[in-house]
């Protein structure tokens, strides 16, 4: 059985392999190890191998980890699931980035929320780029008016976008929305300063998202193992 460390290193390469396939510059897509489900070992083994930076869906599994690493100053925590309106405060509070907002309260909450001595709160808006009834999200014509909102608030600094597309055997289907999507990001990408990630692919679609142009990328099972 491999280790965590085999698992990781294993992830980075195939990483680079797809991001030099794509003919784009090395380091240019962002390895961001999704530990959800997993203990606190996990992600110290991760961590010692240089990960800095870990993803977390569930709000108080992920502030649980924060605050029994909180001596891991380096490391960047991320919330990647869903957000209900009463738990933005204890987010604001712990995470360093938000990938998943997806409606104007939530942002407004994230904002009101995050204390002055921290420093703004990273945030992508999620885009139910496929229309999926089981996904969260905005859809694309919404994304223009969630921009201007966030924009507009002090403690948020908007970075850009975040997708979970349809897990289609189609790979003419999945390149379609995957280009949708990089086309939007583009439109932002250009007359903002901050809007930088397109965090988009996981284990099963990592190549053909890095194709189209994600920044980061979210893997978890090909490094912690299955969940439990």
């Amino acid at each position: 059985m491999q280790t965590i460390a085999e698992r990781l290193n294993s992830a980075r390469q195939d990483v680079s392999l797809a991001t030099a396939s794509a003919n784009r510059p090395p380091n240019s897509v962002k390895l961001l190890a999704v530990s959800k489900t997993k203990p606190v070992s996990d992600i110290m083994a991760a961590y010692e191998e240089g990960q800095r930076t870990f993803g977390e869906n569930y709000i108080q599994e992920g502030v649980d980890k924060i605050q029994q690493l909180s001596a891991l100053i380096d490391v960047e925590w991320h919330m990647i699931g869903p957000i209900q309106s009463n738990k933005t405060k204890v987010v604001a509070e712990h995470f360093d980035w938000v990938q998943s907002v997806d409606r104007e309260k939530i942002a407004r909450r994230l904002n009101d929320q995050r204390p002055a001595n921290m420093a703004p709160l990273n945030v992508c808006i999620q885009v139910n780029i496929d229309d999926e009834a089981s996904k969260s999200g905005v859809k694309p014509e919404e994304v223009d008016e969630l921009v201007r909102f966030i924009s507009q608030q002090d403690k948020l600094c908007l970075r850009g976008l975040m997708a979970i597309p349809k897990a289609n055997p189609d790979s003419h289907e999945q390149a379609q929305s995957l280009s949708a999507l990089k086309e939007l990001f583009d439109r932002y990408h250009t007359n903002l300063t901050n809007f930088d990630t397109l965090s988009v692919g996981m284990s099963s679609d990592m190549q053909s998202a890095i194709a189209h142009g994600s920044t980061m990328v979210r893997i978890g099972t090909a490094i912690f193992g299955s969940r439990d």
